[in-house]
């Protein structure tokens, strides 16, 4: 009797022994789970942390910039502010200076032909006024036509024609002056037809 009260003790040692083993390996698997896990939820917080701290680095960057650009333009303002009030009185007489140079450029060219220096019959000038001041038909009011002058009048040394002007200089002095005679029947042109 003694040796199956010993057997049982043996068997039942050997299960306890073998349920420990078994319990030992499972809590190995569910360490090893866990630090797995854990390995995992390390590397999405990371992953998070860095993806805030980029967000926001770039939101600062972008405030600081904007910050930036604020003070600039303020400083830019205050400093063409400054500069206006030192230059407002050179300015308003440039500008006072310019009015003078085209009101005097204006008076000029319809006076020139008065002045006692033009060589042309003051009768004989024409004013055009646009893209040339003057043209002259030198002798027409003796009926003795003998040419026709086109006369740009330039007050000031550093004044020049400007691009129309020397275009038409180029054309008159390449011959490039056509007579052109247009007639309009009164029919026709009541209708809106020229010829």
């Amino acid at each position: 009797m003694q040796d199956s009260t010993n057997l049982m003790l043996v068997v039942a040692l050997t299960l306890a022994i073998v349920f420990l083993i078994v319990q030992y390996f499972s809590a190995r698997q569910r360490e090893a789970s866990q630090k797995e896990t854990i390995g995992q939820l390390q590397t999405q917080i990371e992953s998070r942390a860095q993806q805030q701290y980029e967000s926001w680095r770039v939101r600062e960057i972008a405030a600081i910039h904007q910050q930036q650009r604020d003070i600039a333009v303020r400083e830019a303002s205050v400093a063409l502010q400054q500069w206006k009030s030192e230059n407002e009185l050179l300015i308003r007489s440039d500008a006072i200076g310019r009015s003078q140079s085209v009101i005097v450029g204006k008076v000029t060219e319809h006076v020139v032909p008065y002045l006692p220096d033009f060589k042309f019959n003051p009768k004989d000038a024409r004013f055009v006024g646009s893209p040339i001041d003057l043209m002259v038909f030198d002798g027409l009011d003796e009926d003795e036509l003998r040419n026709i002058f086109f006369i740009e009048v330039k007050t000031g040394a550093s004044s020049s024609l400007n691009s129309r002007q020397r275009q038409i200089r180029d054309a008159v002095q390449a011959g490039r002056v056509k007579w052109i005679e247009l007639r309009v029947d009164r029919q026709d042109s009541a209708n809106g037809k020229l010829f």
